[in-house]
Protein backbone atom coordinates (compact mmCIF):
# COMPACT_ATOMS: atom_id res chain seq x y z
CA UNK A 1 0.00 0.00 0.00
CA UNK A 2 1.25 3.46 -0.89
CA UNK A 3 0.01 6.80 0.40
CA UNK A 4 1.06 10.29 -0.56
CA UNK A 5 -0.85 13.22 -1.93
CA UNK A 6 -2.27 16.68 -1.76
CA UNK A 7 0.32 17.96 -4.25
CA UNK A 8 2.25 16.60 -7.21
CA UNK A 9 5.37 16.70 -5.04
CA UNK A 10 3.95 13.83 -2.99
CA UNK A 11 2.02 12.02 -5.74
CA UNK A 12 4.68 11.70 -8.45
CA UNK A 13 7.31 10.13 -6.16
CA UNK A 14 4.67 7.68 -4.95
CA UNK A 15 3.85 6.71 -8.55
CA UNK A 16 7.55 6.41 -9.46
CA UNK A 17 8.13 4.09 -6.50
CA UNK A 18 5.12 1.98 -7.49
CA UNK A 19 6.39 1.73 -11.08
CA UNK A 20 9.85 0.64 -9.89
CA UNK A 21 8.31 -1.94 -7.54
CA UNK A 22 6.16 -3.25 -10.38
CA UNK A 23 9.25 -3.71 -12.56
CA UNK A 24 10.92 -5.78 -9.88
CA UNK A 25 7.76 -7.63 -8.78
CA UNK A 26 5.50 -7.92 -11.87
CA UNK A 27 2.88 -9.93 -9.98
CA UNK A 28 2.62 -7.45 -7.09
CA UNK A 29 -0.70 -5.84 -6.21
CA UNK A 30 -0.92 -2.17 -5.27
CA UNK A 31 -3.45 -0.04 -3.45
CA UNK A 32 -2.99 3.70 -3.05
CA UNK A 33 -4.63 5.68 -0.27
CA UNK A 34 -5.20 9.42 -0.63
CA UNK A 35 -7.32 12.31 0.62
CA UNK A 36 -10.72 11.95 -0.98
CA UNK A 37 -10.95 15.49 -2.40
CA UNK A 38 -7.37 15.98 -3.58
CA UNK A 39 -5.62 15.59 -6.93
CA UNK A 40 -4.35 12.06 -6.25
CA UNK A 41 -7.89 10.76 -6.72
CA UNK A 42 -7.55 11.60 -10.44
CA UNK A 43 -3.80 11.26 -11.03
CA UNK A 44 -3.35 7.80 -9.52
CA UNK A 45 -6.13 6.04 -11.53
CA UNK A 46 -4.84 7.81 -14.66
CA UNK A 47 -1.49 6.10 -14.00
CA UNK A 48 -3.20 2.70 -13.80
CA UNK A 49 -3.43 2.14 -10.03
CA UNK A 50 -6.39 1.69 -7.68
CA UNK A 51 -6.91 4.28 -4.95
CA UNK A 52 -9.12 4.67 -1.87
CA UNK A 53 -9.89 8.08 -0.39
CA UNK A 54 -9.88 9.12 3.25
CA UNK A 55 -11.88 11.98 4.75
CA UNK A 56 -8.84 13.91 5.94
CA UNK A 57 -7.24 17.33 5.65
CA UNK A 58 -4.57 19.32 7.45
CA UNK A 59 -5.02 21.63 10.40
CA UNK A 60 -5.37 25.27 9.37
CA UNK A 61 -2.53 27.38 10.77
CA UNK A 62 -4.86 30.30 11.47
CA UNK A 63 -7.97 30.19 13.65
CA UNK A 64 -10.59 28.53 11.49
CA UNK A 65 -13.90 26.78 11.96
CA UNK A 66 -12.54 24.08 9.64
CA UNK A 67 -10.31 22.89 12.49
CA UNK A 68 -13.39 21.86 14.47
CA UNK A 69 -13.94 18.98 12.06
CA UNK A 70 -10.36 17.73 12.26
CA UNK A 71 -10.81 15.28 15.21
CA UNK A 72 -13.77 13.67 13.45
CA UNK A 73 -11.88 13.44 10.15
CA UNK A 74 -8.90 11.87 11.92
CA UNK A 75 -11.03 9.24 13.68
CA UNK A 76 -12.83 8.45 10.43
CA UNK A 77 -9.52 8.10 8.57
CA UNK A 78 -7.93 5.90 11.25
CA UNK A 79 -10.98 3.62 11.18
CA UNK A 80 -11.04 3.38 7.37
CA UNK A 81 -7.27 2.82 7.27
CA UNK A 82 -7.65 -0.12 9.65
CA UNK A 83 -10.40 -1.61 7.45
CA UNK A 84 -8.30 -1.18 4.30
CA UNK A 85 -5.28 -2.83 5.95
CA UNK A 86 -7.41 -5.81 7.06
CA UNK A 87 -8.86 -6.20 3.58
CA UNK A 88 -5.71 -5.69 1.49
CA UNK A 89 -3.18 -7.36 3.86
CA UNK A 90 -0.10 -5.49 2.53
CA UNK A 91 3.43 -6.78 3.03
CA UNK A 92 4.66 -3.17 3.39
CA UNK A 93 3.19 0.33 3.56
CA UNK A 94 4.98 3.30 1.98
CA UNK A 95 4.31 6.97 2.69
CA UNK A 96 5.53 9.92 0.63
CA UNK A 97 3.96 12.67 2.72
CA UNK A 98 0.63 14.44 2.74
CA UNK A 99 -2.33 14.21 5.12
CA UNK A 100 -3.60 10.77 4.11
CA UNK A 101 -0.32 8.99 4.77
CA UNK A 102 -0.51 9.79 8.49
CA UNK A 103 -3.51 7.65 9.50
CA UNK A 104 -2.55 4.79 7.16
CA UNK A 105 1.06 4.45 8.30
CA UNK A 106 0.10 4.90 11.95
CA UNK A 107 -2.40 2.04 11.75
CA UNK A 108 0.06 -0.10 9.77
CA UNK A 109 2.59 0.30 12.57
CA UNK A 110 -0.09 -0.65 15.11
CA UNK A 111 -0.61 -3.87 13.13
CA UNK A 112 3.16 -4.51 12.96
CA UNK A 113 3.26 -4.06 9.17
CA UNK A 114 6.65 -2.67 7.98
CA UNK A 115 6.48 1.00 7.00
CA UNK A 116 8.85 3.21 5.02
CA UNK A 117 8.61 6.94 4.44
CA UNK A 118 10.17 8.97 1.66
CA UNK A 119 10.89 12.64 2.35
CA UNK A 120 11.44 14.78 -0.72
CA UNK A 121 12.44 18.06 0.91
CA UNK A 122 15.39 19.42 2.86
CA UNK A 123 12.90 20.42 5.58
CA UNK A 124 10.38 17.64 6.30
CA UNK A 125 6.64 18.04 6.32
CA UNK A 126 4.79 17.62 9.60
CA UNK A 127 3.27 14.24 8.65
CA UNK A 128 6.64 12.61 8.00
CA UNK A 129 8.15 14.15 11.14
CA UNK A 130 5.37 12.55 13.20
CA UNK A 131 5.65 9.18 11.41
CA UNK A 132 9.45 9.00 11.65
CA UNK A 133 9.46 7.48 15.14
CA UNK A 134 7.43 4.48 13.93
CA UNK A 135 8.86 3.96 10.42
CA UNK A 136 11.38 1.18 9.81
CA UNK A 137 13.25 3.18 7.14
CA UNK A 138 13.34 6.83 6.08
CA UNK A 139 14.51 7.56 2.53
CA UNK A 140 15.69 11.15 2.08
CA UNK A 141 16.87 13.36 -0.76
CA UNK A 142 19.23 15.63 1.16
CA UNK A 143 22.20 14.96 3.46
CA UNK A 144 22.26 16.03 7.13
CA UNK A 145 18.67 14.98 7.87
CA UNK A 146 19.54 13.47 11.24
CA UNK A 147 18.44 16.72 12.90
CA UNK A 148 14.89 15.72 11.93
CA UNK A 149 14.93 11.92 11.87
CA UNK A 150 16.56 9.05 13.82
CA UNK A 151 20.03 8.66 12.30
CA UNK A 152 19.95 4.86 12.19
CA UNK A 153 16.82 4.83 10.00
CA UNK A 154 17.99 7.31 7.35
CA UNK A 155 19.04 6.25 3.84
CA UNK A 156 20.11 8.90 1.32
CA UNK A 157 18.35 7.86 -1.88
CA UNK A 158 17.36 11.06 -3.68
CA UNK A 159 13.96 11.77 -5.17
CA UNK A 160 12.45 9.61 -7.91
CA UNK A 161 12.37 11.45 -11.24
CA UNK A 162 10.61 10.93 -14.56
CA UNK A 163 12.06 7.97 -16.45
CA UNK A 164 12.51 9.92 -19.68
CA UNK A 165 14.99 12.22 -17.91
CA UNK A 166 17.26 9.37 -16.84
CA UNK A 167 18.54 8.82 -20.39
CA UNK A 168 21.00 11.15 -22.12
CA UNK A 169 19.40 14.39 -23.35
CA UNK A 170 19.36 15.34 -27.05
CA UNK A 171 22.14 17.61 -28.34
CA UNK A 172 21.47 21.25 -27.37
CA UNK A 173 21.59 22.83 -30.82
CA UNK A 174 19.35 20.14 -32.30
CA UNK A 175 16.91 20.56 -29.39
CA UNK A 176 16.72 24.33 -29.96
CA UNK A 177 16.05 23.85 -33.67
CA UNK A 178 13.37 21.20 -33.03
CA UNK A 179 11.55 23.71 -30.80
CA UNK A 180 11.72 26.38 -33.50
CA UNK A 181 14.47 28.50 -31.97
CA UNK A 182 17.85 29.62 -33.28
CA UNK A 183 20.58 27.10 -32.48
CA UNK A 184 23.10 29.81 -31.58
CA UNK A 185 21.34 32.26 -29.23
CA UNK A 186 20.99 31.57 -25.46
CA UNK A 187 17.67 30.00 -24.47
CA UNK A 188 15.90 30.68 -21.17
CA UNK A 189 13.47 28.01 -19.91
CA UNK A 190 10.75 29.25 -17.53
CA UNK A 191 8.98 26.61 -15.43
CA UNK A 192 6.06 27.46 -13.18
CA UNK A 193 4.51 24.02 -12.83
CA UNK A 194 1.44 22.61 -14.57
CA UNK A 195 -0.89 25.21 -13.03
CA UNK A 196 1.62 28.05 -13.25
CA UNK A 197 3.30 30.41 -10.80
CA UNK A 198 1.72 33.87 -10.77
CA UNK A 199 4.76 35.74 -9.45
CA UNK A 200 7.20 34.08 -11.85
CA UNK A 201 4.86 35.00 -14.71
CA UNK A 202 4.76 38.62 -13.52
CA UNK A 203 8.56 38.80 -13.28
CA UNK A 204 9.00 37.32 -16.76
CA UNK A 205 6.32 39.54 -18.29
CA UNK A 206 8.02 42.64 -16.88
CA UNK A 207 11.45 41.43 -18.07
CA UNK A 208 10.68 40.34 -21.63
CA UNK A 209 11.90 43.57 -23.22
CA UNK A 210 15.22 43.24 -21.35
CA UNK A 211 15.53 39.62 -22.48
CA UNK A 212 14.85 40.61 -26.09
CA UNK A 213 17.37 43.45 -25.94
CA UNK A 214 20.01 41.03 -24.60
CA UNK A 215 19.37 38.58 -27.45
CA UNK A 216 17.81 35.86 -25.29
CA UNK A 217 15.24 33.35 -26.48
CA UNK A 218 12.51 32.33 -24.03
CA UNK A 219 10.55 29.09 -23.72
CA UNK A 220 7.92 30.04 -21.16
CA UNK A 221 5.71 27.45 -19.48
CA UNK A 222 3.20 29.79 -17.85
CA UNK A 223 0.67 27.17 -16.63
CA UNK A 224 -2.85 26.48 -17.75
CA UNK A 225 -4.36 28.96 -15.26
CA UNK A 226 -2.54 31.87 -16.90
CA UNK A 227 -2.10 30.88 -20.54
CA UNK A 228 -5.25 32.38 -22.01
CA UNK A 229 -4.88 35.74 -20.25
CA UNK A 230 -1.20 36.07 -21.13
CA UNK A 231 -1.83 35.03 -24.75
CA UNK A 232 -4.40 37.84 -25.01
CA UNK A 233 -2.28 40.48 -23.24
CA UNK A 234 1.06 39.90 -24.93
CA UNK A 235 2.33 40.44 -28.43
CA UNK A 236 5.24 38.02 -28.58
CA UNK A 237 8.16 37.98 -30.99
CA UNK A 238 9.50 34.84 -32.64
CA UNK A 239 12.08 34.64 -29.82
CA UNK A 240 9.40 33.90 -27.22
CA UNK A 241 7.18 30.83 -27.02
CA UNK A 242 4.35 30.85 -24.48
CA UNK A 243 3.14 27.36 -23.52
CA UNK A 244 0.51 26.26 -21.00
CA UNK A 245 2.38 23.00 -20.41
CA UNK A 246 5.48 21.30 -21.78
CA UNK A 247 5.02 17.64 -22.64
CA UNK A 248 8.55 16.98 -23.94
CA UNK A 249 10.71 17.91 -20.97
CA UNK A 250 13.88 16.16 -22.18
CA UNK A 251 13.97 18.40 -25.27
CA UNK A 252 13.10 21.52 -23.24
CA UNK A 253 15.88 20.83 -20.72
CA UNK A 254 18.35 19.96 -23.49
CA UNK A 255 17.68 23.26 -25.27
CA UNK A 256 17.96 25.43 -22.15
CA UNK A 257 21.04 27.45 -21.26
CA UNK A 258 19.38 28.62 -18.04
CA UNK A 259 16.25 27.53 -16.14
CA UNK A 260 14.01 29.74 -13.97
CA UNK A 261 11.87 27.62 -11.71
CA UNK A 262 10.07 27.15 -8.42
CA UNK A 263 12.00 25.06 -5.89
CA UNK A 264 9.85 21.98 -5.47
CA UNK A 265 11.89 18.94 -4.50
CA UNK A 266 11.07 16.95 -7.63
CA UNK A 267 12.06 19.77 -9.97
CA UNK A 268 15.36 20.28 -8.15
CA UNK A 269 16.16 16.58 -8.41
CA UNK A 270 15.49 16.76 -12.15
CA UNK A 271 17.68 19.86 -12.54
CA UNK A 272 20.52 17.97 -10.85
CA UNK A 273 20.17 14.95 -13.13
CA UNK A 274 20.01 17.06 -16.32
CA UNK A 275 22.85 19.30 -15.02
CA UNK A 276 21.22 22.69 -15.62
CA UNK A 277 22.10 26.09 -14.18
CA UNK A 278 19.06 27.66 -12.57
CA UNK A 279 17.56 30.68 -10.85
CA UNK A 280 15.15 29.43 -8.20
CA UNK A 281 12.13 31.51 -7.16
CA UNK A 282 10.67 29.51 -4.25
CA UNK A 283 7.01 29.78 -3.38
CA UNK A 284 6.54 31.12 0.17
CA UNK A 285 3.00 29.69 0.26
CA UNK A 286 3.83 26.05 0.98
CA UNK A 287 3.97 24.07 4.22
CA UNK A 288 6.90 24.99 6.48
CA UNK A 289 8.19 27.23 3.63
CA UNK A 290 10.05 24.13 2.42
CA UNK A 291 10.72 25.50 -1.08
CA UNK A 292 12.84 28.30 0.35
CA UNK A 293 14.76 25.78 2.44
CA UNK A 294 15.25 23.57 -0.64
CA UNK A 295 16.57 26.53 -2.63
CA UNK A 296 18.87 27.56 0.21
CA UNK A 297 20.29 24.03 0.38
CA UNK A 298 21.36 24.38 -3.27
CA UNK A 299 22.46 28.00 -3.17
CA UNK A 300 24.70 27.31 -0.16
CA UNK A 301 26.51 24.74 -2.31
CA UNK A 302 26.68 27.23 -5.22
CA UNK A 303 24.54 24.81 -7.20
CA UNK A 304 21.78 27.34 -8.00
CA UNK A 305 20.95 31.02 -7.48
CA UNK A 306 18.04 32.02 -5.24
CA UNK A 307 15.76 34.95 -6.07
CA UNK A 308 12.98 35.81 -3.61
CA UNK A 309 9.64 36.34 -5.28
CA UNK A 310 9.28 39.65 -3.40
CA UNK A 311 12.26 40.95 -5.40
CA UNK A 312 11.88 43.66 -8.04
CA UNK A 313 11.50 42.78 -11.71
CA UNK A 314 14.50 44.87 -12.79
CA UNK A 315 16.71 42.96 -10.32
CA UNK A 316 15.32 39.69 -11.68
CA UNK A 317 15.95 40.60 -15.31
CA UNK A 318 19.46 41.85 -14.52
CA UNK A 319 20.31 38.59 -12.72
CA UNK A 320 18.96 36.42 -15.55
CA UNK A 321 20.58 38.42 -18.36
CA UNK A 322 23.96 38.55 -16.59
CA UNK A 323 23.87 34.79 -15.99
CA UNK A 324 22.88 34.03 -19.60
CA UNK A 325 25.85 36.13 -20.72
CA UNK A 326 28.28 34.45 -18.30
CA UNK A 327 29.04 30.91 -19.56
CA UNK A 328 31.72 30.33 -16.90
CA UNK A 329 29.28 31.03 -14.05
CA UNK A 330 26.67 28.79 -15.65
CA UNK A 331 29.22 26.02 -16.08
CA UNK A 332 30.14 26.29 -12.40
CA UNK A 333 26.48 26.02 -11.38
CA UNK A 334 26.02 23.03 -13.70
CA UNK A 335 29.03 21.21 -12.28
CA UNK A 336 27.95 21.86 -8.68
CA UNK A 337 24.34 20.76 -9.12
CA UNK A 338 25.47 17.65 -11.02
CA UNK A 339 27.34 16.54 -7.89
CA UNK A 340 23.99 16.33 -6.09
CA UNK A 341 22.32 14.11 -8.71
CA UNK A 342 20.92 10.73 -7.63
CA UNK A 343 19.33 9.48 -10.86
CA UNK A 344 18.36 6.00 -9.67
CA UNK A 345 16.44 7.03 -6.57
CA UNK A 346 13.34 4.93 -7.25
CA UNK A 347 15.38 1.73 -7.64
CA UNK A 348 17.37 2.51 -4.47
CA UNK A 349 14.13 3.07 -2.53
CA UNK A 350 12.83 -0.28 -3.82
CA UNK A 351 16.05 -1.88 -2.53
CA UNK A 352 15.16 -0.56 0.93
CA UNK A 353 11.54 -1.72 0.65
CA UNK A 354 12.75 -5.17 -0.40
CA UNK A 355 14.74 -5.46 2.82
CA UNK A 356 11.53 -4.93 4.81
CA UNK A 357 9.57 -7.68 3.07
CA UNK A 358 9.07 -11.10 4.63
CA UNK A 359 11.53 -13.68 3.25
CA UNK A 360 13.49 -10.92 1.50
Amino acid sequence: MISGGGTGGHIFPALAIADALKERYPEAEFLFVGAQDRMEMQRVPAAGYKIEGLWISGIQRSLSAKNLAFPFKLLSSLSKSARLLRRFKPHAVIGTGGFASGPLLYMAHRKNIPTLIQEQNSYPGITNKILAAKARKICVAYPNMKRFFPKEKIVLTGNPIRKNLQAALPAQKAAKKSLGFSADAPLLLILGGSLGARRINELVQDSLSDFEEAGLQTLWQCGKLYHQALSTQLSLSKNVQLQAFLEDMPTAFAAADLVVSRAGAGTLSELAVVKKASVLVPSPNVAEDHQTKNAQALSQKEAALLFKESGAAHDFSKLVVNLCQDPLKRKSLEENIAKLALPHAAETIVDEIQKLLPNA
